[in-house]
């Protein structure tokens, strides 16, 4: 076990990766001892399933991607990959109905909801009375909650 740490650590650099190495080693070993042959020296059939180990686990981690630790960014086990998903389509979809609107209505919407200006600054902006500014965002709410289906 010695010898396979050692060859573990020379080809990882890693004590924790040689340790698993070696740990993979055991059990492919277990799990082929049949194959072995009484003639074959052990060391050196353990050597070549720990280097073919190590060679599987580099391949394995280039296609992995980036991992991330669950402690160093805990947050990243609380997203909804579906949840994501639905959120992106549901804004798209409000983007096109947005776009659907008729323009005075589209603008107030925007002035109001997304610039976050008063109603007197968006009739200001606009030229039209303040009265024209809420029946305009009303209409220009419940158009978009119908081209939604929100109820």
């Amino acid at each position: 076990m010695p010898n396979l740490y050692r060859y573990g650590l020379r080809l990882s650099r890693r004590p924790d990766i040689a340790e698993d190495l070696v740990q993979i080693t055991v059990e492919r070993a277990l799990g082929a001892r049949d194959t072995l042959d009484a003639a074959t020296r052990l060391e050196p059939w353990l050597i070549r399933i720990l280097r073919n180990a190590y060679i599987d686990m580099t391949r394995r981690n280039k296609t992995r991607g980036t991992e991330i630790d669950i402690f160093d960014a805990p947050d990243a086990a609380t997203v909804d990959g579906a949840r994501v998903t639905e959120n992106a389509l549901m804004l798209d979809a409000t983007e096109r109905a947005l776009q659907d609107l008729p323009e005075d209505q589209r603008s107030v919407l925007l002035l109001v909801c997304y610039q976050e200006m008063s109603y007197a600054d968006t009739a200001d902006i606009l030229g039209i009375p303040k009265g024209t500014v809420m029946s305009r965002l009303a209409r220009a709410r419940a158009a978009l909650a119908e081209k939604l289906g929100i109820n």
